[in-house]
């Protein structure tokens, strides 16, 4: 017997990716679980916009190195997804009668999972990328998406001239309905960037996904091939702009300015906002210790960190130990970090896990410098170099 639930909306987060640009970062865990802001990971932003929004049915998407982003997800409880009707649910690619089969593109990865989705059966499906830092009301785009009449809704956010090369660009009509798509373009006609958050009318996608996984040609992706061929039928697309902060955390460059960005006092992402809370699992680690020398300016100190130096304008993750005479500039320090005596560390970031040996110097002014392993004595040290320039 199989139950159906019934929502009006289900979320689906694309959490499988690598992050091959984020390097040794992420060569044992998937991008969505990569640490962010102290004490959270990539993920918990999606997964806290769903449960903010009052979407109580998410699919999580796994594929690559999945053990440690299904691990702290868990059963959902502090999404408050720990439901027996409906509730998080994670969901690798799986055997069928034809055999196993990887993902093989985003639109492929809910092609595969249509089962799961029909068992909702939803009337809107919202489609996630879950390796971005931002807040947003969904419910609020799905208002809009319904009173537009549209198939189809795309988040957009407005980027600079010299930005939106890099995006995949939506133009559209005075209307806000989309009449073209077109990806990394070296002329934009327009500065409206995808988001990659999708509101599709169940039916109408469903559709779609099976005439795609037909075309032998086709590259399985949302961006590339689904939105293209609706917009090529004349099916209503609208463009839903977003006024926000909203990062790509993409490469080493944007995690770490990611970062930084939370020591703003005006930033718009406000992690301290009661009203829109950004939720994890907990650590259940004991309170911050910070030493009878230690000085610490403009930073974010986490659960369970020890601090016997200086620290400026940085953030240090849950269980570092930052030991005497050490200085940390504009840095990031992930979790169980240890910095021992006499060290100086400007500008990088610091894998989880890593051992920073006795009066080694890291990094300069120029670059950000990201160090993955255990390092000592060192003058100036760079596993990878990523101009800011």
């Amino acid at each position: 017997m199989v139950f159906v639930w019934k929502k009006e909306m289900i979320a689906m987060i694309l959490a499988g990716g690598q992050g091959s640009r984020l390097k040794a970062l992420t060569k044992n865990i998937a991008k969505p679980a990569v640490p962010f802001g102290g004490k959270y990971r990539i993920i918990d932003f999606a997964l806290s916009n769903c449960a903010n929004s009052g979407i109580d049915t998410v699919g999580v998407l796994t594929q690559y190195k999945p053990l440690e982003l299904s691990a702290h997800i868990g059963i959902g409880s502090p999404w408050d997804l720990d439901r027996r009707n409906g509730g998080v649910s994670i969901l690798p690619p799986y055997e069928t009668e034809n055999g196993g089969i990887w993902y093989k593109g985003t639109a492929n990865a809910i092609y595969q999972n249509m089962s799961f989705v029909d068992n909702c059966d939803p009337e809107y499906v919202l489609i996630l990328s879950g390796d971005h830092i931002y807040k947003m009301d969904y419910s609020k785009m799905l208002e809009y998406h319904k009173k537009s009449g549209a198939e189809a809704t795309i988040s957009v956010i407005n980027v600079s001239k010299e930005e939106a090369s890099r995006f995949g660009i939506m133009n559209t009509n005075k209307d806000m309905s989309i009449y073209e798509f077109e990806e990394k373009p070296k002329v934009p006609k327009s500065t409206l960037a995808s988001m990659g958050i999708y509101i599709f009318n169940w039916e109408t996608l469903k559709k779609y996904l099976k005439a795609d996984e037909l075309d032998e040609l086709s590259s399985n992706d949302f961006g590339k091939n689904i939105i293209p061929k609706m917009i090529n039928a004349d099916v209503k697309i609208m463009a839903y702009p977003f006024k926000g902060y909203w990062k790509d955390v993409g490469t080493i460059e944007s995690l770490w300015e990611a970062n930084m960005d939370l020591l703003d006092k005006d930033n718009q992402l406000n992690l301290y906002d009661s009203n829109w809370p950004i939720l994890s699992k907990s650590s259940n680690y004991p309170s911050q210790y910070i030493g009878v020398n230690a000085e610490v300016k403009n930073s974010m100190i986490s659960e369970g960190s020890k601090i016997e130096g200086t620290v400026i304008n940085s953030l240090i993750f849950e269980g570092a130990e930052i030991g005497e005479n050490v200085i940390i500039k504009d840095s990031v320090i992930m979790p169980n970090v240890k910095v021992e005596d006499n060290s100086i560390i400007n500008r990088a970031i610091i894998a989880t896990g890593v051992t920073v040996g006795e009066g080694t110097s890291i990094g300069n002014v120029e670059e950000i410098s990201l160090v993955a392993e255990d390092i000592s004595k060192v003058i100036s040290y760079h596993e990878e170099k990523y101009s800011l320039g």
